[in-house]
């Protein structure tokens, strides 16, 4: 009796976890960016992308005002095409658009320009951790350590991962790791575009460097990561984030003219700047950054009563970025 009750509870285990994870596009075909209203009962979502996969078609659409994402298919929806302006004066009084808005205002600064804190109602971080490319293993000691920590007071813990297009090509065991830890519920991901390659040259000038290298494919670093995004199982957010944090005001636009919100930091640890109430951290999850991280373990140590008595949480990324706006 014991056996066939395990039984059947690891195969509910195993529906939940299908039912729970993201579904994976293969032989995905006109990939495009496309802007319009998509309504369904008293829903209307934001559409920003369109594609089709195995013989159907599906949208990308956006929540403007909690700015959660999903994958559906277009003949659910009552659809209102809209150019990119047409579409941020339907949406004007979303948190959608006063974060792009915000973050376009914030665009002169050669580093760190886009969205740089939230507003969280109680004290706490959102913590964000870069995934651009490395030969170097996951660092794991990020995401077993925000668990043993929250999981008693903030199940799943929410997480903002940046990721690249060669990282999750080059780290699939990693990836599926991951994965696994959001689908046993222990974590939330977050998924922020970082762009496809993540060039960056140890000599030229920040001017030209990173995505301002001379010769970049913007459409081909953002639209790529996100189709590799959905090969891979994951759901593309609404955010992005510029590689090396850099960019300038003409790159902010062609962001946000791909309908994404750029995210920036205002506490990279590894270079000594403290988190204060509301910050979105940065650290680097490629084992490139080790200091970043053990400075991030000490500061959750720091914490463990404030945590336990939930005065100090981890902050979902659309949550803190809407509290802003809302």
């Amino acid at each position: 009796m014991i056996k066939k009750i395990a039984f059947l509870y690891f195969i509910f285990l195993g529906l939940f976890y299908k039912v729970s994870a993201q579904a994976i596009y293969h032989n995905i075909k006109n990939y495009t960016v496309y802007y319009a209203s998509a309504k369904r009962n008293t829903q209307d979502w934001l559409c920003i992308r369109k594609f089709e996969s195995n013989g159907k078609t599906y949208l990308l659409l956006v929540e403007p005002r909690r700015l959660d994402t999903k994958i559906d298919e277009e003949g659910l929806y009552t659809i209102t095409p809209m150019d990119m302006p047409g579409a941020r004066r339907y949406f004007a009084n979303t948190s959608y658009e006063k974060a792009i808005s915000k973050a376009e205002k914030q665009s002169k600064s050669i580093q760190d320009a886009g969205i740089q804190s939230g507003m969280p109602k109680e004290t706490g971080i959102t913590l964000t951790a870069d995934l651009c490319p490395s030969h170097r293993p996951l660092d794991r000691r990020i995401f077993t350590d925000i668990f043993q920590q929250f999981q008693k007071v903030e199940r799943p813990v929410p997480i903002a991962l940046s990721v690249t297009g060669i990282w999750m090509k080059q780290h699939q065991d990693d990836l599926a790791w991951l994965k696994e830890m959001q689908l046993k519920n222990e974590i939330y991901i977050t998924w922020i575009n970082h762009s496809y390659n993540h060039r960056v040259s140890k000599t030229l000038p920040l001017k030209e460097n990173f995505l301002l290298e001379p010769g970049t494919n913007i459409s081909y670093e953002v639209l790529e990561t996100e189709k590799a995004m959905l090969r891979s199982g994951l759901l593309p957010s609404v955010f992005f984030r510029f590689p090396g944090l850099v960019s300038d005001q003409q790159l902010i636009y062609s962001i946000t003219g791909f309908g994404l919100i750029p995210i920036g930091t205002d506490a990279w640890l590894a270079k000594g700047q403290q988190p204060q109430a509301g910050s979105i951290v940065l650290i680097h999850g490629n084992g490139n950054e080790p200091i970043g991280v053990t400075d991030f373990i000490k500061l959750l140590q720091s914490k463990t009563k404030a945590i336990t008595d939930k005065q100090w949480l981890l902050y979902d990324l659309r949550e803190s970025v809407e509290d802003e706006f809302e």
